[in-house]
């Protein structure tokens, strides 16, 4: 079972504009991952090909990087996750941007269950934030923003209470 999951929005604002939202991905000061909500993109040295890192248990590498146009990472785990995703930046017609986020997976082992059940929910409502922020950004408004099923709101609150589990005390 392959999996090709895409998530775009159009934004009225320059595609320069939007590009330079994805060249900030796992900055400090990081203008389009949803940190508020989501744990962090970290990345080793920062943004660039050949860099390791992730974001809670997902973890990859960088493998392509474009400044201002596109990003693709290549998954390294969880154990299963065969495949990579990407952000892509592009001029529509009008002049307005186009930002996609394209996920190509070939789950193998646990992840057969886990993609569905677990980080498929949660992937959609992240990267839906994303495009949130990003139009945030680029127009100063969402025109209609995101909202997470019971679902995605369940598993997250079983992921807070697992995380809590797991703590030293």
């Amino acid at each position: 079972m392959a999996v090709r999951n895409v998530h775009e929005r159009r934004i009225a604002a320059p595609p320069e504009r939007i590009g330079a939202l994805l060249d900030g991905l796992a900055s400090e000061d990081d203008p389009l991952w949803p940190v508020a909500h989501w744990p962090r993109m970290r990345l080793e040295p920062g943004l660039a090909v050949g860099a390791t890192g992730g974001h809670g248990p997902v973890r990859y590498t960088v493998v392509a990087y474009e400044p201002g146009r596109q990003v693709r990472f290549r998954f390294t785990g969880p154990a299963g996750f065969d495949g990579h995703h990407e952000l892509t930046v592009r001029p529509a017609d009008d002049g307005t941007a186009l930002l996609r986020h394209t996920l190509l997976l070939v789950p193998h082992g646990p992840a057969r269950l886990s993609w569905p059940l677990f980080f498929r929910p949660l992937h959609n409502a992240l990267i839906e934030d994303a495009l949130d922020r990003a139009e945030r950004s680029g127009t100063g408004t969402v025109a209609r923003p995101a909202r997470w099923s019971p679902y995605t709101r369940l598993l997250r609150t079983a992921a807070r209470a697992a995380r809590r589990g797991r703590a030293p005390r």
